[in-house]
């Protein structure tokens, strides 16, 4: 149904620039050979722009080829070398995402949150909700490096943090895995955090591990124990989902020969705050001195460009 609704919403975009172009052959005929007043040549233009701005956003839309990309997303954001500073950067990101979330007119819902015992977060889990989410967000997917100067530190000194952001497709039936509820462990407990009603005073969390492969997955911002394990079950498909994924690609690289290190790799973003500013992908090369404004959730730019990037 909900493709159904998206595909609609597409027929009546394309109807209306058709009707856009009739306008502008209608005016053209009325005008004929005569030279067009400055009203009509105002009007035109504006009609012109309007069909290039509607042209060009079914365009983008055409960037949106992957199997999973229309669906809804799972972020995993966890913070990694920098220590405090690193936590902090992780929730940053947090917030980053939740902003571009609100712009954009997606819905988020946090799952998860492990707080740091003296600032930001260790680890959140957020869900985004929308058509296409997956596929703006799978851009962010990697090592996200911060430069600044750390307000934790007493001297004062520039600090480099790096945070790890997973992006998964919300799936709700995997052909290549199969979950046997007898290969799963199911641990309940107290939940952390704001608190609210049934939250802090009942054992509602809960974490779900997959025995056969070690994967985990946890949810505790829901008020009951059984829409927690709904949503520890959405997270842990979506991450056994991307396991098999990588394992797939990982045997792909074996049989073209080709070698890479287990650990983390480059970062796929630089965001740097001292001692200039700039934010800059390093795989599409897509860069701005807008520091402040990425992070508070103007993304499209750089989601673009790697659309782009992989489209190319």
């Amino acid at each position: 149904m909900q493709e159904i609704e998206e595909l609609k919403k597409e027929i009546l975009e394309i109807e209306e620039i058709e009707n856009k172009l009739k306008n502008l052959e209608e005016l053209a005929e009325m005008i004929g050979d005569k030279p067009a007043s400055s009203a009509d040549s105002a009007e035109i233009e504006k009609e012109i722009l309007e069909i290039e701005k509607n042209i060009n956003t079914l365009e983008f839309k055409t960037l949106f080829s992957g199997e999973y990309d229309r669906n809804d997303a799972i972020i995993n954001i966890m913070s990694g070398a920098g220590g405090v500073d690193a936590q902090d950067w992780s929730e940053m990101l947090l917030r980053m995402y939740l902003k571009w979330a609100q712009i954009n007119n997606f819905k988020a819902k946090l799952m998860d949150e492990t707080h740091g015992q003296e600032a930001g977060i260790k680890s959140a889990t957020l869900e985004i909700s929308g058509s296409f989410a997956y596929g703006y967000l799978k851009s962010e997917a990697g090592v996200h490096r911060l430069v600044r100067l750390s307000p934790f530190n007493a001297d004062n000194l520039r600090q480099t943090s790096f945070a790890l952001v997973e992006i998964m497709p919300v799936i709700s039936e995997m052909k290549e895995v199969l979950i046997n509820p007898q290969d799963l462990r199911i641990d309940v407990y107290r939940s952390s955090g704001a608190g609210g009603q049934s939250v802090n005073t009942t054992d509602s969390a809960v974490r779900i591990t997959h025995i056969p492969t070690g994967v985990v997955a946890s949810c505790q911002n829901e008020r009951s124990q059984l829409q927690n394990k709904e949503q520890a079950m959405k997270i842990l498909k979506a991450k056994l989902h991307k396991k098999y994924l990588e394992e797939v690609e990982e045997e792909k690289r074996k049989l073209r020969g080709e070698s890479l290190s287990a650990e983390w790799g480059s970062q796929i973003r630089s965001y740097v705050i001292h001692p200039y500013k700039m934010v800059k992908d390093h795989r599409t090369k897509h860069e701005t001195a807008q520091a402040e404004s990425v992070l508070e959730g103007n993304l499209n730019e750089f989601m673009e460009s790697y659309l782009k990037y992989l489209k190319k």
